[in-house]
């Protein structure tokens, strides 16, 4: 399964149906992605949320509060670039072209940022959507 795919999609997926919440297992690259969004002001907040399951070991999910102006959803659409089938890597050079509307978030070796982050610093990666 394509955790980060997944999770932008059902994002996506609860924004277009008017939720106020969204629940997803924890992991560190959505950890990381779902800050991102927040930091952008595509989200409310994030949080870690950790339960009990029966078996006594401990369940991880994020608890993903949406943010709405008025009715309008802050996310409009979400294009996913890098596919476990087709990953699309960029060079620093053709980072300017792609932060014109909405952001892009790469995956570099500095970890995941977004492309205006990466141009700053100049580093290329890969790129994993872009969102407007």
């Amino acid at each position: 399964m394509y955790r980060i795919g997944d999770f932008l999609i059902q994002i996506k997926n609860a924004y277009q149906a008017g939720k106020k919440q969204v629940s997803y297992p924890h992991s560190k690259a959505v950890d990381a992605l779902s800050k991102i969004l927040e930091k952008e002001g595509y989200i409310k907040k994030s949080k870690l949320k950790t339960q009990k399951s029966k078996s006594g070991a401990e369940i991880k999910s994020l608890e993903i509060e949406l943010k709405y102006e008025g009715r309008v959803p802050a996310l409009s659409d979400i294009k996913l670039v890098s596919k476990p089938s087709a990953h699309r890597y960029i060079n620093r050079v053709h980072l300017a072209k792609l932060s014109r509307y909405g952001i892009s978030i790469l995956s570099t070796s500095s970890g995941m940022m977004t492309g205006k982050e990466a141009q700053k610093k100049g580093a290329g990666g890969e790129l994993l959507c872009q969102i407007t």
